[in-house]
């Protein structure tokens, strides 16, 4: 390892030793996830009404657990539908979500001596959440090492044992030319230890802080650590902390993958790629590991995975470091992450819900072809990326070879099966199921009375108009505070209340408009299916496939209301109800089953 050899292991929680503030944090949120488990709404303001101090940070917080549950059970759900893969490969962490805990006892430094062992210490080259890394010579075989301790010493938990034990574990059982190798794995007067490959040279982050990558050589980088990383997954370890500061590289410029910190054992008989077990490995052995708090979430915020960042209902696999490799490339190709904000709930948020700018928009001169290959790995969906790490070593290499590379590919049968799939951003969805449900009802109760009206030969504008407009913007600001009742706004929550805020607009302007050409009342009345086709249409394109079928019925509910405009209001709400109602109650009932 080199003079920036990693030592990260898992983020440290903020430094605070009986913090009362985030005692009483961690307090309420807790209070908040009991309350939910038990069936009751939870409003922040009512829990935070005897500490209005912490208002702020619970309403945050809380949104970011909620997201993460929503996109952990559907995640779960999505492995659960799945046919011919076994569960056991694709376990998630523990599936109930804990209020964040602070972390009570702050990180005592490592004091090595001289001589430890069989090791004469030289100096320290890393330091992370929980180890420390000494370049170090092996007395008895003259050798360089890197030498890496737990950081907080006899006084390190059950738990931060268990993690240290299990990197030196899964880094052991790996022996390829990409990855640090573990010498020796011991203890040493109650002190565990592990000795690697001393890498002399930088890490693939300090070249990044001096810019973005030539192509050409980020292909040639990239494709070997896919290549280890498939190494790995085929012995069933998944890295999870995958990132640029944990790519060393040496003095030839060759790339090597260290710090298992996070590292995770995966598989039975299947797993999610498919692999076998080998049969000299017991089942237990394999079984999903518990070293992770429940509802933690791991990993750098950058480099994550969106079903990593789901903290404990998110379903981890292969995929997930499959995610990383692309974050890698496509800092790669830009000299940022795809997904950084002002702090790591920020960028946790942003992970979970948006789509990274295109390189080109962030690097001009990023090589196109590299794009399609990184934008591909980042997919939300795990199936939408490359199904192996070896996958992404493939299409990197017919890149250097001048070979179609397979991001491009795509039969009319695959886009069609993506068309009509759920995003990532349906999970938003489970928060509006009920007020859905209740705009069907408010939205049929409008277009029958206006119907009524035209039946009862009434012909001025302006007992529609007060319907319509008294109606419509006295329920929008409801349904609006409804949905904030439940926690924060998600970025694609404001993009979708603005194409609903559009149509209600446009609706209300079309008594005017026939006003002021002279027209009879409702006479513009069809065009109030298109304005509801066009705003399921964009909630397609974000939200989910299925609400094309939505955007067809009201296009053609605008044509049935020019043929029959006795009863055509009366038609366009029972549709329009009915497209409503029928997600809503879809949802809802997700939300209430999760």
């Amino acid at each position: 390892m080199s003079a920036s050899q990693s030592a990260a292991g898992p983020p440290l929680n903020p430094p605070a030793a009986h913090d009362a503030r985030e005692e009483r944090l961690a307090r309420l949120l807790e209070q908040m996830s009991a309350a939910q488990r038990a069936g009751a709404a939870v409003d922040y303001r009512r829990f935070t009404a005897t500490e209005p101090d912490l208002a702020d940070e619970v309403r945050q917080l809380w949104g970011a657990i909620m997201l993460a549950e929503a996109v952990g059970q559907r995640a779960q759900r999505s492995a659960d539908s799945s046919s011919g893969a076994s569960r056991a490969g694709a376990s998630a962490e523990p599936v109930r979500a804990e209020a964040p805990r602070a972390n009570l006892t702050a990180a005592v430094a490592v004091s090595a001596p001289r001589q430890w062992g069989d090791y004469e210490i030289l100096e320290e080259i890393g330091r992370g959440g929980m180890g420390v890394v000494y370049k170090a010579r092996q007395i008895s075989l003259n050798r360089l090492v890197a030498l890496k301790m737990i950081l907080r010493g006899d006084v390190a938990t059950a738990a931060e044992l268990s993690r240290f034990r299990a990197e030196a574990e899964a880094a052991a059982r790996l022996e390829h030319p990409n990855i640090v190798p573990v010498y020796e794995v011991g203890e040493i007067e109650g002190k565990p230890y592990f000795s690697m490959k001393y890498v002399a040279g930088s890490t693939l982050a300090k070249r990044l802080a001096e810019g973005p990558v030539a192509p050409r050589e980020a292909a040639r980088l990239l494709a070997k650590v896919c290549r280890a990383i498939h190494f790995a997954h085929q012995h069933g370890v998944l890295h999870r902390d995958l990132k640029p500061s944990n790519i060393l590289l040496d003095e030839q410029g060759e790339p090597h993958v260290t710090d298992f910190g996070l590292a995770k054992r995966f598989g039975d008989s299947v797993n999610l790629l498919g692999f076998e077990r080998a049969a000299s490995e017991p089942a237990a052995e394999l079984a999903p590991t518990h070293l992770t708090q429940t509802g933690a979430i791991l990993g750098t915020p950058s480099y994550i995975a969106p079903e990593q960042a789901a903290g404990s209902r998110g379903v981890v696999g292969p995929a997930c470091d499959i995610y990383s490799l692309g974050t890698v490339l496509y800092a790669m190709l830009t000299g940022r992450p795809p997904f950084q904000a002002a702090s790591p709930l920020d960028t946790l948020m942003m992970v979970l819900e948006q789509d990274p700018l295109p390189p080109r928009l962030v690097n001009a001169k990023a090589d196109r072809e590299l794009e399609m290959i990184a934008l591909r790995a980042l997919q939300k969906p795990p199936e939408l990326r490359y199904p192996t790490a070896a996958a992404f070593a493939d299409d990197l290499q017919a890149y250097l070879q001048g070979e179609p590379i397979a991001a491009r590919s795509g039969g009319i049968s695959q886009i069609l099966s993506r068309l009509f799939r759920e995003t990532h951003h349906a999970t938003v969805l489970e928060s509006w199921g009920l007020l859905w449900m209740w705009h069907s009802v408010v939205l049929l109760a409008l277009c029958v009375s206006t119907n009524w009206l035209q039946l009862s030969a009434i012909r001025s504008p302006w007992p529609y108009l007060l319907i319509w407009a008294g109606g419509l913007l006295v329920w929008a600001p409801i349904f609006w505070a409804l949905r904030r009742r439940a926690g924060p706004v998600t970025f694609v929550e404001r993009q979708i209340a603005h194409a609903w805020a559009a149509s209600i607009i446009g609706s209300i302007l079309l008594f005017f408009l026939e006003m002021i050409l002279g027209l009879p009342v409702l006479t513009l009345s069809p065009v109030l299916g298109i304005l509801s086709g066009m705003v399921f249409l964009f909630k397609a394109g974000i939200l989910t496939g299925a609400f094309y079928v939505e955007a067809a019925a009201l296009f053609s509910t605008a044509l049935v209301m020019a043929l029959f405009p006795t009863y055509g209001l009366t038609i366009f709400g029972f549709v329009s109800a009915a497209c409503f109602f029928i997600p809503g109650w879809k949802y809802h009932r997700q939300r209430r089953a999760g």
